[in-house]
């Protein structure tokens, strides 16, 4: 009985319930719960303050259709935001 008890092996994570900020630095096919990185947002120019839906990754120059300022540029991975504009994640 005693024998039994000492060998119990701790864990130093706990598997089932991980914290958030280990999950997001993890690939994304290798979280407990398999999520894409990239996401659509809604980019407010700073211009005209029109809201513009964009892609995170998006792979060409998104421009205003108002006043045709630049609201990102395209990079390896993520767009970069011009400075200035404002943005929130759609669900």
């Amino acid at each position: 009985f005693f024998f039994f008890i000492l060998l119990r092996m701790v864990l130093e994570h706990d598997l089932l319930h991980p914290y958030a900020e280990v999950e997001a630095r993890k690939h994304k096919l290798k979280r407990l719960v398999q999520t894409p990185n990239s996401f659509f947002m809604d980019v407010k120019c700073p211009g005209c303050y029109q809201i513009t839906t964009v892609f995170s990754h998006a792979q060409t120059v998104v421009i205003c259709q108002a006043c045709t300022t630049v609201l990102c540029q395209p990079t390896g991975g993520k767009a970069h935001l011009t400075e200035g504009c404002s943005f929130r994640k759609k669900n």
